[in-house]
């Protein structure tokens, strides 16, 4: 599921949740919509790519980045205690923005 949601009565951000209501990834704040619309049109194909920047913070927890074409963050995810965790929701980002056939915007 993806949410748009206005922030600061001037920017825009998307949020992508799995079907359990867990945030998957949380974008940048976006300062108009005509760019928030182009990027979420773009995100199934970022998504599918290998755009995806693995990190671990300065507690030892990781998270990832989803870039854009030109190698922009577009969003990130929350922490995670494993790897694998990490991957895991890698994994479930990529299923649902395979299985959305049109973002609504």
């Amino acid at each position: 599921m993806i949410e748009v949601s206005k922030i600061n009565n001037d920017h825009y951000r998307f949020t992508v949740k799995s079907e359990t209501g867990q945030t998957l990834l949380e974008s940048i704040p976006f300062e108009d919509k005509e760019t928030l619309d182009t990027t979420l049109k773009r995100l199934k194909t970022s998504a599918t790519l290998k755009r995806f920047e693995r990190k671990t913070n300065f507690e030892g927890k990781f998270l990832f980045n989803l870039k854009n074409e030109q190698g922009r963050i577009i969003g990130n995810s929350g922490l995670y205690t494993s790897e694998a965790g990490m991957e895991n929701g890698i994994k479930n980002l990529k299923k649902i923005l395979g299985q959305t056939k049109e973002i609504e915007l």
